[in-house]
């Protein structure tokens, strides 16, 4: 018995939309992600740096988008084609030489220490521990960029 096989769609993502995006490490990103709290439904955005692709664009791909919020650094990975992300905004691509870029987590690390060894050596008693703070979280914004 040869029939005529319909096939249904089992997401409401619309996957040739996310597959063309051609999501890969170097990309900075706006991730809009929706949100159930207490029955309600809202969108929070998550900007960052893409650090790692997984599985290319197959169904379990997934990506991994590196921020740095109030100077502590924050990872988040999300499945591609998952219906809880609303859109994916490419807002830069970057040239990069490594498909995963762990190396950030550190680069970042390393930039902040550096600055604050600097800053204390210096003895800067004019703006005290707060101008301290603004120079580090001001150059982990710049590390995170790159």
């Amino acid at each position: 018995m040869a029939g005529v096989v319909k096939i249904k769609k089992a997401s409401p993502v619309k996957m040739d939309e996310r597959k063309a995006l051609g999501l890969r490490s170097g990309d900075t990103v706006r991730v809009h992600q929706k949100i159930v709290e207490k029955g309600k439904t809202r969108i929070q955005i998550f900007e960052g740096l893409v650090i790692a692709t997984k599985h290319g664009a197959e169904a379990g791909a997934t990506f991994t988008v590196r921020a740095t919020m109030s100077g502590v650094g924050v990872e988040k990975t999300y499945p591609l084609y998952t219906p809880l992300i609303e859109r994916i905004e490419i807002i830069r691509r970057s040239k990069v030489r490594g498909a995963k870029l762990y190396y950030i987590r550190d680069k970042a690390t390393l930039e902040t220490r550096r600055l604050l060894r600097n800053m204390q050596s210096m003895n800067l008693s004019a703006g005290g521990m707060e101008e301290v703070e603004a120079v580090a979280e001001a150059a982990q914004g710049e590390a995170s960029a790159e």
